[in-house]
């Protein structure tokens, strides 16, 4: 079973959170990783994209299919991790730390979200 950090926030769609500062910074899971395989292509919107909660920000491809991304929290697109667009494989290698996707300067409150035991624990239902 897979190590979820216990700073960050987590998605039913697989996302993390993490604050830093008055800017969120989000990527995806080890579970979202491990079930996507080998990460071929990161589609990740622009610096000044107006992101909605819950609004799709992107895609990701793998070896095995194309999933979107959703956004865990509404505001603006500040920074994007632009590592990925040459070496997608960050995300396979660190998804947490160099594999971090977007930075979003906050409208919304992260309140809803799982912190990494209720992650846990929801991740382990999933796997019957």
């Amino acid at each position: 079973m897979a190590n979820y950090p216990s700073e960050l926030k987590y998605t039913k769609d697989h996302e993390w959170a993490r604050v830093d500062g008055d800017v969120v910074r989000i990527g995806v899971t080890a579970y979202a990783v491990e079930m996507l395989g080998d990460i071929t292509l990161v589609d990740l919107p622009k610096v000044g994209a107006k992101l909605e909660e819950h609004g799709r920000f992107g895609d990701i491809e793998s070896v095995k299919t194309v999933s979107e991304l959703f956004s865990p929290i509404a505001g603006e697109v500040v920074e994007v991790n632009d590592k990925l667009d040459g070496s997608p494989e960050l995300v396979n290698e660190d998804c947490y730390t160099k594999g971090w996707m977007i930075a979003v300067k906050a409208t919304g409150s992260l309140d809803a979200l799982m912190d990494a035991a209720a992650y846990t624990a929801f991740v382990a239902s999933l796997d019957h």
